[in-house]
């Protein structure tokens, strides 16, 4: 009788544990800023917004350069014209400093739409391929390792829970 209950009581155990190993997933974690930065698509994304936005640059270059022109004259002309023709002046120059602000505005929000654009396939792609050998190499969870303090073992949450007390 003391043997049937070691007995039942080792299987008992033996299958308590293996379910234990059943229930834990398999979690595995990837360097998902290393990929993007490598990726080729990636690095082609970036030589087209850097070209953008220098072309922006130069443009806004050009028009403060003729802004700075501009006052530069109109300071030197300022004593020697008409108050009508000074305030017409003015005029032109407040209208130029808009228009450079908003083209400044302009500028940003368009690099930001077209990385955007650039950026939302590759991003979709690298996930796709994340989920495809996550999946294919039997994981039930891929982590993005960036933030991870402990890039291996199961996850505590529940055990920490219940210690606490919820």
């Amino acid at each position: 009788m003391k043997n049937l209950k070691s007995l039942l009581f080792a299987t008992l155990l033996f299958l308590g544990a293996s379910q234990v190993s059943n229930a834990q997933a398999k979690i595995a974690h990837v360097d998902v800023s290393e990929i993007m930065t490598k990726l080729p698509a990636m690095l082609e994304a970036q030589k087209q917004l850097d070209k953008l936005s220098q072309t922006y640059q130069a443009d806004y270059k050009t028009m403060g350069d003729e802004y700075q022109a501009k006052l530069k004259k109109y300071d030197a002309e300022a004593s020697t014209v008409t108050d009508a023709l000074n305030a017409e002046r003015q005029k032109e120059v407040a209208d130029m400093e808009k228009r450079i602000q908003d083209f400044g505005q302009t500028a940003q929000k368009e690099l930001q739409t077209k990385e955007s654009d650039l950026m939302k396939p590759i991003e979709e792609k690298v996930k796709l391929a994340i989920q495809k050998v996550g999946k294919a190499k039997g994981f039930q969870y891929v982590l993005n390792s960036a933030g991870l303090l402990l890039a291996e073992g199961p996850n505590l949450t529940a055990d920490i829970k219940k210690e606490l007390g919820f």
